[in-house]
């Protein structure tokens, strides 16, 4: 099994991919499927990869085939990362002997994983809503507010970026002045917004301004835009900080 990951030059999004490799009659197997995917201009975003394997060659097709299934559903779930696989892997029928082989290395994969600070099975936040994000916010990094005529969201900046909040309401309709990827980003992430402009759940961005920019489907400066429940503005919080 092997992880691709990279950054979106469009969105700046994380980006990752997730495939296996089988030996091959040749003798080439995970390493010439890397340089292939090195090779597609498709795939050329990739810029770090990971693999898997046993010492003894002991998973097959069938099992790897699981495998592939099982990963690409967790990160699907996790929603960190912009996932490039096209196809939906076949599950494969596997014993429930070799199931819980097979569990026990996904599980070594999610530690090995996060040691290397990729943390793709990982839920973005474990606050689903706008009040369980209040309730629960103990840290020194205040809760953030955004609101416009036609906007209104809470988020939080975070060590992995800035997050807006599920049940933020976003606006349905870009200015002119929208840039062409958050325009992207709103397509991107149609499915996670319902008729009325409330987001289904939290969502991650690079920056509060892109975050802002997304809130706003507009051009935005997040260091002015979000601002504390007293009224202050994130630059304005970051220079008492100082």
């Amino acid at each position: 099994m092997y992880f691709l990951f990279g950054i979106s030059d469009q969105l700046g999004d994380n980006v990752a991919y997730i495939g296996q490799a089988g030996a091959r009659k040749n003798g080439e197997g995970i390493l010439y499927r890397l340089q292939e995917h090195k090779r597609n201009p498709d795939k050329d975003y990739w810029t770090e990869a990971v693999v898997f394997t046993t010492s003894n060659n002991s998973f097959g097709p069938t099992e790897i085939s699981y495998l592939e299934n099982r990963f690409c559903k967790m990160a699907l779930i996790a929603n960190r990362y912009k996932m490039q696989n096209g196809n939906d892997p076949t599950p494969g029928n596997i014993t429930e002997e070799k199931e819980s082989e097979l569990e026990e290395f996904i599980d070594y994969a999610k530690i090995v994983m996060g040691t290397l600070g990729h943390r793709i099975f990982e839920p973005i936040d474990a606050s689903s809503s706008l009040v369980n994000a209040v309730d629960h916010a103990v840290d020194r990094e205040p809760v953030l507010h955004l609101q416009t005529n036609k906007a209104k969201a809470t988020g939080k900046r975070t060590n992995e970026g800035f997050i807006v909040y599920a049940n933020s309401v976003v606006s349905l309709t870009p200015t002119k002045s929208c840039p062409d990827p958050i325009i992207k980003r709103r397509e991107s992430l149609a499915d996670k917004i319902d008729d009325s402009g409330i987001l289904r759940e939290n969502l991650l961005f690079g920056s509060p301004s892109t975050a802002a920019a997304f809130v706003t489907f507009s051009s935005a400066n997040g260091n002015i835009m979000w601002k504390t429940a007293d009224g202050r503005t994130l630059k304005d919080f970051e220079n008492s900080e100082i």
